[in-house]
């Protein structure tokens, strides 16, 4: 059951806001629901949508299913490597010397530290920085997964690498490198994975969408069967094959060479993933922030709360106020970096230094704008953990 406002209030009265929590109650239903969608498949964390140590380590230790991490840069890597994570996937190329060196290091210490490739260019720095080092670099391909149909790119720009015959051009320069070992491939399906197709009041859209991903799916999915396909034949040992997110849970684990499935925003349960028609979990994360002013009789003006999502800069950006039932942005100036004023309409009579309940459009982003999240659990407070910025790193 999900919580009311009261319940919420009553839990963070004593509290300084703004602030930011995770109800582990709900948090724990998220995690059962995507561990009963991937069925078999391995779940690899996406550290991008969660951004705390302790929720990583929570994650892990919750269920074996969870293997292994998903970071966003090579620094991350590298931190999460010092403090006991292993399996650690970087999800995109990095090519900074400094980077790549503190990866080499990491990597010759044991760990298990995967840089993203797709590139020739990618592939002569990890030579060079390699030889230099006395190690091997273990990487991961970028399978670019967008489909293109007549005027319409359907998917996001990612990889170079995007079927056959590109790759087979990438492997013939790879096996050059001595210093490079191929361990994995990833292949993101962002148009299956990461878009809503149940959108309020865009029903055309909406039928679009879904016409477009059932289309998409059936040739991502022969596409990303025949790279596997030839780099089994050239006689690579693949640690795994990744794909999906969580918005393509039902039909990435469809897919046989598929050994793991990212998932990260599935945990927290953003604003953004409303908007699918083929699941829904729970909004396990979310931000207080406090009434300070009345102007007129129904608006109550916050402190705070414009945290905006990145992306395409639209409404579904925005944070939106999710309790009490009855509050609504203000259509002009909307969420605030200092103000944020609420139109409410509900039933629960609200005052000066009473909290309005928000949620976040996308997941680990929240995290940037908090030192710690309050964990809360049966109607308490059980514990106030650092998010990466509590702990003083900003990676991107």
């Amino acid at each position: 059951m999900i919580p009311d406002y009261s319940y919420y209030q009553k839990v963070l009265q004593k509290e300084e806001f703004p602030l930011a929590y995770v109800d582990l109650n709900l948090l724990d239903q998220n995690i059962k629901d995507i561990l009963a969608r991937a069925q078999e498949k391995k779940i690899r964390l996406a550290s991008k949508s969660i951004r705390c140590r302790h929720i990583l380590e929570y994650l892990l230790d919750y269920n074996q299913q969870f293997q292994g991490i998903m970071c966003f840069t090579a620094p991350e890597a590298v931190w999460l490597a010092r403090a006991g994570f292993d399996d650690l996937l970087i999800a995109y190329p990095s090519y900074q010397k400094a980077h790549l060196e503190a990866v080499g290091q990491a990597v010759k210490k044991g760990k298990k530290i995967y840089l993203m490739v797709d590139r020739i260019e990618h592939l002569q720095r990890l030579q060079e920085l390699g030889k230099n080092a006395k190690c091997t670099f273990l990487v991961c391909l970028d399978l670019d997964m967008s489909s293109r149909y007549p005027s319409i790119h359907f998917g996001v720009h990612r990889s170079s690498v995007n079927d056959l015959p590109s790759t087979e051009t990438f492997v013939r320069y790879l096996k050059q490198c001595s210093h490079v070992s191929l361990k994995g491939v990833m292949g993101y399906e962002a148009q299956i994975a990461g878009l809503g197709d149940n959108m309020k009041g865009k029903w055309l859209m909406n039928r679009i969408i879904r016409f477009l991903k059932k289309r998409s799916i059936k040739e991502i999915s022969q596409r990303r069967a025949e790279v596997v396909e030839y780099l089994y034949s050239q006689e690579y040992d693949l640690h795994f094959v990744n794909g999906g997110g969580t918005g393509s849970l039902e039909t990435t684990r469809e897919e046989a060479v598929v050994s793991e499935i990212t998932v990260g925003s599935g945990f927290y349960s953003p604003c953004l993933f409303d908007e699918y028609s083929n699941f829904k979990h729970q909004p396990a994360a979310g931000f207080a922030i406090e009434i300070v002013r009345k102007p007129s009789n129904h608006i109550y003006t916050c402190l705070g709360g414009g945290y905006v999502a990145s992306g395409m800069a639209d409404i579904n950006k925005v944070p939106q106020p999710y309790l009490p039932k009855g509050c609504k942005l203000d259509q002009n100036e909307m969420a605030g970096e200092v103000q944020t004023p609420i139109h409410y309409s509900g039933n629960t009579p609200l005052a000066i230094g009473d909290i309005i309940l928000m949620r976040h459009s996308k997941a680990g982003e929240l995290c940037e704008r908090f030192n710690h999240l309050h964990l809360v659990r049966n109607g308490q407070i059980t514990n106030k953990v650092f998010t990466y910025r509590g702990e003083g790193k900003c990676f991107l």
